[in-house]
């Protein structure tokens, strides 16, 4: 299906941020027709390194990228500490921003970045890119559509093991770089988005236990979590809960949801995106995706036909496909917007209160409504 760019339209794209997630970044811009107008890495010399793999021009700093005229939009893919001063300079810049999660470190910041977004009118996006399985689009379709009755319970998770063993390090280990939560604000930030968005209903009161596994790692002591397990209740009265892990051995990036009603319930696993899951009284059935039968809607985010595996680049791809058509004035049902980082540090702030105070917290909702983002978030892009 169609996810390039739409004819008469350009997306010149910078990359801050030179390791693995800018290389994804770098990929799904140029498979949607965009281009990679520069690269800036962690030094000088790594943003060479980077800008030859990717066969783009490197810049030294920031400073440098957002004075180059032809870049229109900004992909910010570095270490979650820096994203909030780097989102802030792109926005005032003028130029379209795509940040990775956490959008910030802190609510306070991740409400500025937002609110800076909603002001400049500007596009500003945070790659929930698990919403672009069309396999979940299908599943919220359905649930739109009253097919599961009146949702009762959710469950499920998202399983890592990367790492699972103390001499297993890396920079978001650190609260100074990653932030005071970890693996919630890494991966259990995803499973709460896609929860939301499928079952359209938010989060509104939680009792979080997080969990380090491993205090001592070879890089030192550790303060963040490596395990978290939340319970919680939704605003239309569906009740779950949910096991976010990064030390369970052999599991790779297992996010498994599992939603029921009265009448039916459905499972989307990640790691078989392929299929949706449908749970009956008298019988259970696997819907596959095929775009040739699929609602419009689904079918959209099917880049391949039906028996040809898709998965997490694609998902990239249709993201920055949908960016792209949001910055040429379409509007774009479900992409995921500064609000929605904003949303993930309010979750994020309950969970670390809850699990301090071994309490049920109440989820606090923005004070005011960002009517611009709503606006983009509120169509469908033809």
């Amino acid at each position: 299906m169609q996810r390039g760019i739409a004819p008469g339209l350009t997306y010149r794209a910078g990359i801050v941020g030179a390791g693995f997630m800018g290389s994804v970044h770098a990929r799904a811009i140029r498979n949607v027709g965009g281009e990679v107008t520069g690269v800036v890495g962690s030094r000088p010399e790594r943003g060479r390194e980077a800008a030859a793999a990717l066969g783009t021009t490197p810049f030294d700093d920031l400073d440098a990228l957002l004075a180059d005229p032809a870049i229109e939009v900004v992909h910010l893919c570095t270490p979650n500490h820096l994203h909030a001063a780097a989102a802030q300079a792109v926005i005032a810049s003028g130029r379209h921003v795509v940040c990775e999660k956490p959008l910030a470190t802190s609510l306070a910041d991740a409400t500025a970045l937002a609110d800076a977004a909603d002001a400049a009118g500007v596009v500003a996006t945070i790659p929930y890119v698990y919403r672009f399985h069309p396999m979940v689009r299908d599943a919220r379709e359905r649930i739109a559509a009253g097919e599961l009755g009146r949702l009762t319970v959710a469950h499920g998770g998202y399983f890592q093991d990367w790492l699972a063993r103390p001499t297993d390090g890396n920079w978001r280990v650190d609260p100074e770089l990653g932030g005071a939560t970890r693996a919630f604000g890494d991966i259990g930030s995803h499973w709460c988005d896609l929860l939301e968005f499928v079952i359209g209903e938010r989060i509104t009161s939680l009792a979080a236990n997080l969990v380090t596994a491993h205090p001592q790692r070879a890089s030192g002591p550790v303060h963040t979590d490596d395990i978290a397990t939340i319970s919680f209740a939704t605003s239309g009265g569906l009740v779950g809960t949910t096991v976010i892990s990064q030390v369970s051995p052999g599991r790779k990036n297992r996010l498994v949801l599992e939603i029921s009603g009265l009448e039916r319930s459905l499972l989307f696993d990640q790691e078989r995106s392929e299929e949706l899951w449908l749970g009956h009284r008298d019988h259970n059935e696997v819907v596959q995706r095929d775009p040739d039968v699929q609602s419009k809607r689904v079918a959209r985010y099917s880049a391949l036909p039906a028996g040809h595996p898709q998965g997490y680049q694609e998902c990239f791809d249709h993201f920055v496909g949908d960016t792209a058509a949001a910055i040429g004035g379409a509007d774009v049902d479900g992409l995921p917007c500064f609000a929605d980082g904003m949303r993930t540090a309010v979750l994020a702030e309950a969970v670390l209160a809850s699990s301090a105070g071994r309490r049920w917290i109440e989820v606090a909702e923005p004070d005011e409504p960002r009517p611009a983002l709503d606006a983009r978030q509120a169509g469908v892009a033809s």
